[in-house]
């Protein structure tokens, strides 16, 4: 049974930056596909970043280009995202996910929620203006 831990939330000024950490226990992510979302009060959860399972093939949504990346570490089991010039709308809870379903080729990222199969617990982080 995989678990993933986020870690690296909190409190931040418009403009700062923080990194988010997942860390995988149970079951290796090296040929998982990965993804981070986020959730704000009152809004869905959505897509923010994901990566294929190497990291050589990477999404990020339009709101976060520029600013975020993603990025994983297999021989730790952990997968990163780096928030710079975060702004007062990325406040949520973030929350990385693993899809281990087999399915596209070697560089297919997962964009839709429903293909994700396991989820962490999520992180807060809150951007104060």
């Amino acid at each position: 049974q995989v678990q993933l831990v986020e870690s690296g939330g909190g409190l931040v000024q418009a403009g700062g930056s923080l990194r988010l950490s997942c860390a995988a226990s149970g079951r290796t992510i090296g040929t998982s596909r990965m993804g981070w979302f986020r959730q704000a009060p009152g809004k869905e959860r959505e897509l923010v970043a994901a990566m294929n399972w190497s990291g050589g093939s990477t999404y990020y949504t339009d709101f976060v280009k520029g600013r975020f990346t993603i990025s994983r570490d297999n021989a730790k089991n952990t997968v990163y995202l780096q928030m710079n010039s975060l702004k007062s709308e990325d406040t949520a809870v973030y929350y990385c996910a693993a899809d281990y379903n087999l399915r596209g080729g070697s560089s297919y990222v997962s964009k839709i929620i429903s293909e994700y199969d396991t989820w962490g617990q999520g992180t807060q982080v809150t951007v104060s203006s």
